[in-house]
C-alpha cells in the first residue's frame, strides 16, 4: 500500500487533479492544481521514494495519458494546448496549440495510432500520433452559460445561442451539427481564472431574419462595458455584416430586447426597443444615409426613452400586429401605442415583480399574459383591462408559439419541471406533463415545422405546426414528441437509400449475378424459395449500423426495437401452411368428437357391468383409434345381398 500526499503550500497549490500509470514501468504521472506533473518513482519502498516533476501548464493540468509504448506523455489544461513529453524530460516537447477549449480528458487508441481529447465545449477532437489535427466531431456547443437564451433564425429554422466565448452559434437541428459561428465580441478570449471579459448576453432577430441584434459587456457587476451591435444578413457573402455599432445604449445592464416588424420593406416599420436596469427602454430606429459616397446606406438611432415612475425596466413584447409595446417595470406592466408611444393602460398583479410577459396570438391576440417571481401566471383582456384569470404557478419559462394561441408554461417546484400548455382564453390547459424532468428548464422556443405534421391524437395537436425544445440547467437539449422511437428513426433510414442507389463494385455485381443464377435453378428445379424475416432490415436495425456511435439513442431504448424486428411474424404464412393447418383443425375435430362418443359408450357400457358385477378391461389408445376407424366404415353395401 502506497500513498500520497500533497497540500496547498506558499509555493502552490499541489492537490492532485489526475492520475495516470506508466505501461511498462513502476512509474505513476501525477497532474497538480499548480500546472506541474510529477513523476513518482520507487514507490515500493515507503521512505526511499522519489519523484520529478514537468512544468509548462499555467493552471491546473486536468489529464495525462501515456502513449502505447510509455514512451511519450501528453497533457492537457485550460490553454487549449496539448503538450508531448517526450521520454519524460522537460526540454523534450512538443504542442498542438489552439484546440478551441479547455481539454478534459485525453485517450489513446488501443494501437497507438490516434489520440483523442475531450472538450469542454462538448466537442472531440481526433489527433494522429505524430501530433497533428485529424477531424473534430461536434454537435451542439456547450457554453459556460447561455445567457442569449433560445432563438429561433428565421431564414434556416436553426437554434441561435451561445457558443465559444464571444461567438454566436447557429445549430441545425435537422442534422444535429453547427452550421456556422458568428464572432461578435471579435476579440482574443483568455483562459484565466478571475479575469473579467466581454461575453454575448442578448440576440435578437427580426421576422425576416434580415437583421440581428446582439448586446455584449463585460463581466463587471457594478459598471459593465455595454455595446449593442446591429447586423445585416447580405445574400451576397452569406453571412451577417455589421452595420451599427453603439456604445453604452444605457447606464446599466441591458435586461430584453425585441424587433418590431409589421413590414420589412418600410423602414419605418422596423424599430428595436431595449429595455434596461437604469429605469429606462429605449427605441431605436434606422436612418438614412444623406451622403452618397458613404459605404451603407443606413444606420440606427435612438428615437425614443420611456419610463415608468423610476423603476427598472425588465421585460418587453410587441404584439402580433404591431400596434403595442408591453414593458414591465418590476411589479407593473405597461402597455404603449407603437406609433405615438404614448401610456395606454398598467396591469398589476402583486405581491412580486414580472418575470416573464408575452401577447397572445390570432384569436387570442387580445390577451395579455404575464408571470411573477411569486408564483402567480396572470392573464389580462386588453379590451376591458381588466384581469381575466390567474392561476398559483411557478412559471420559470413563458414562451408562445408564433404559429398558434398555445402558449408553454414551465414551472419548477419540489425539484422537478412540469409543462402546461394552454390557450389564453381558455380556463383549462390543453395539455399537463408533470415530473418533465428533474433538471431544472431554464430556457424553451417553439421551431416551426417544414411541414404541419399528422397527428391523430387530440392531446398532442398543439405541436402540429411547430416542435417545443427545452434546455435544462446541465445544458441538455431535449424536445417532445408525438412519434416513437422507430418512427423517429425511420427519415434518416430512409438517407439509405441513397447509398444504396450509387453505383457498386465489381465484387458486389459479381456476388449479386450469382446469387440471382442460383436463386434461378431453385426455381427451375421446384425447390421452394425461403424468405428470411431476418433479412428484411428494419429501419431500427439500419439506424443502429450506420449512425455514428455518439449521436445514438442509449441502448436500452434502442434495445426493444432491435429484438422485435427479429422476430417473426405469425400472420406471414403461406398458403400451403394455412390449408395444413385447417386439416389438422379438422381433423382434431373429428378426433375430439370421437373420442366424446367412445367416452360416452364406455360410460353406459360400464353402467351395465357394473350391474352384472362383471370387470371390463380399459382399451388402450391404439385400440381406440382402430375402433373409430371401423366404426367409420360404410357397410350400406352388404344391404344389396
Amino acid at each position: 500500500r502506497f500513498s500520497l500526499s500533497t497540500a496547498k503550500t506558499k509555493g502552490g497549490d499541489n492537490r492532485f487533479s489526475c492520475v495516470v500509470c506508466h505501461p511498462t514501468e513502476d512509474c505513476i504521472a501525477t497532474g497538480h492544481a499548480d500546472g506541474k506533473i510529477r513523476l513518482w518513482r520507487n514507490f515500493h519502498h515507503k521512505k526511499t521514494y522519489t519523484y520529478s516533476a514537468l512544468h509548462w501548464h499555467h493552471d491546473t493540468v486536468m489529464d495525462l495519458a501515456y502513449s502505447l509504448e510509455g514512451t511519450r506523455l501528453l497533457s492537457g489544461g485550460v490553454e487549449s494546448v496539448l503538450v508531448q513529453w517526450h521520454n519524460e524530460s522537460s526540454c523534450q516537447k512538443d504542442f498542438l496549440p489552439r484546440l478551441g477549449s479547455p481539454i478534459e480528458c485525453i485517450s489513446m487508441s488501443s494501437d497507438g495510432v490516434l489520440c483523442c481529447t475531450l472538450h469542454t465545449d462538448n466537442r472531440i477532437s481526433i489527433i494522429n500520433s505524430n501530433l497533428r489535427f485529424s477531424r473534430s466531431i461536434q454537435g451542439l456547443i456547450k457554453s459556460r452559460d447561455v445567457k442569449t437564451g433560445l432563438v429561433v433564425d428565421p431564414r434556416t429554422k436553426a437554434l441561435v445561442l451561445n457558443g465559444e466565448p464571444g461567438h454566436l452559434q447557429f445549430y441545425s437541428l435537422q442534422s444535429d451539427q453547427q452550421l456556422f459561428s458568428l464572432d461578435i465580441v471579435q476579440r482574443q478570449y483568455i483562459h484565466q481564472a478571475g479575469l473579467k471579459q466581454s461575453d454575448l448576453v442578448k440576440v435578437a432577430f427580426s421576422a425576416r431574419g434580415t437583421w440581428l441584434a446582439t448586446v455584449e459587456e463585460s463581466e463587471e457587476v457594478a459598471d459593465p462595458e455595454l455595446q449593442l451591435k446591429l447586423w445585416f444578413y447580405s445574400e451576397e457573402t452569406q453571412s451577417f455584416a455589421l452595420n451599427t455599432r453603439i456604445n453604452t445604449p444605457h447606464d446599466n445592464h441591458i435586461t430584453d430586447m425585441c424587433f418590431r416588424d409589421m413590414d420589412e420593406l418600410g423602414d419605418d416599420s422596423l424599430i428595436l426597443v431595449t429595455t434596461g436596469r437604469d429605469c429606462v427602454f429605449k427605441v431605436w430606429v434606422m436612418v438614412e444615409y444623406s451622403d452618397p459616397e458613404a459605404h451603407q446606406s443606413v444606420s440606427w438611432s435612438c428615437d425614443f426613452v420611456g419610463s415608468y415612475h423610476n423603476y427598472q425596466a425588465t421585460n418587453c413584447c410587441f404584439s402580433e400586429d404591431g400596434s403595442l409595446l408591453a414593458v414591465s417595470f418590476e411589479e407593473t406592466v405597461t402597455v404603449w401605442d407603437s406609433l405615438t408611444w404614448d401610456l395606454k393602460c398598467t396591469f398589476c398583479h402583486p405581491p412580486g415583480n414580472i418575470r416573464n410577459i408575452c401577447f397572445g396570438r390570432l384569436t387570442c391576440s387580445k390577451y395579455l399574459i404575464g408571470a411573477t417571481d411569486y408564483g402567480f401566471l396572470c392573464c389580462w383582456n386588453l379590451l376591458t383591462c381588466a384581469l381575466e384569470w390567474s392561476a398559483h404557478l411557478n412559471v420559470v419559462v413563458l414562451q408562445p408559439d408564433p404559429l398558434s394561441e398555445h402558449i408553454a408554461a414551465v414551472s419548477w417546484l419540489s425539484k422537478e419541471s412540469s409543462l402546461f400548455v394552454f390557450k389564453p382564453s381558455e380556463p383549462w390547459p390543453v395539455y399537463i406533463q408533470r415530473n418533465l424532468c428533474k433538471e431544472k428548464i431554464l430556457l424553451a422556443a417553439f421551431v416551426p415545422r417544414d411541414e404541419p405534421e399528422m397527428i391523430s391524437s387530440e392531446k398532442y395537436l398543439w405541436l402540429r405546426k411547430s416542435q417545443l425544445f427545452f434546455l435544462t440547467d446541465t445544458q441538455e437539449l431535449m424536445t417532445l414528441s408525438t412519434k416513437s422511437l422507430e418512427e423517429r428513426l425511420t427519415p434518416s433510414s430512409k438517407q439509405l437509400a441513397v447509398e444504396e442507389s450509387l453505383p457498386v463494385t465489381p465484387f458486389s455485381v459479381l456476388l449479386g449475378k450469382h446469387r440471382r443464377q442460383q436463386a434461378q435453378e431453385d426455381t427451375d428445379l421446384g425447390k421452394p424459395v425461403v424468405h428470411n424475416k431476418q433479412e428484411q432490415a428494419s429501419p431500427a436495425v439500419k439506424e443502429l449500423l450506420h449512425t455514428p456511435a455518439h449521436v445514438l439513442p442509449s441502448a436500452s431504448f434502442l434495445c426493444t426495437i432491435f429484438i422485435n424486428s427479429l422476430l417473426i411474424s405469425k400472420e406471414n404464412k403461406s398458403a400451403e401452411e394455412v390449408a395444413d393447418e385447417v386439416e389438422m383443425e379438422s381433423e382434431k375435430a373429428e378426433d375430439e368428437s370421437d373420442e366424446e362418443d367412445v367416452t360416452a359408450m364406455e360410460q353406459e357400457d360400464t353402467s351395465h357391468m357394473e350391474l352384472l358385477g362383471e370387470m371390463t378391461c380399459k382399451l388402450s389408445k391404439s385400440q381406440e383409434k382402430e375402433l373409430r376407424k371401423i366404426r367409420k366404415m360404410d357397410y350400406s353395401w352388404i344391404s344389396a345381398f
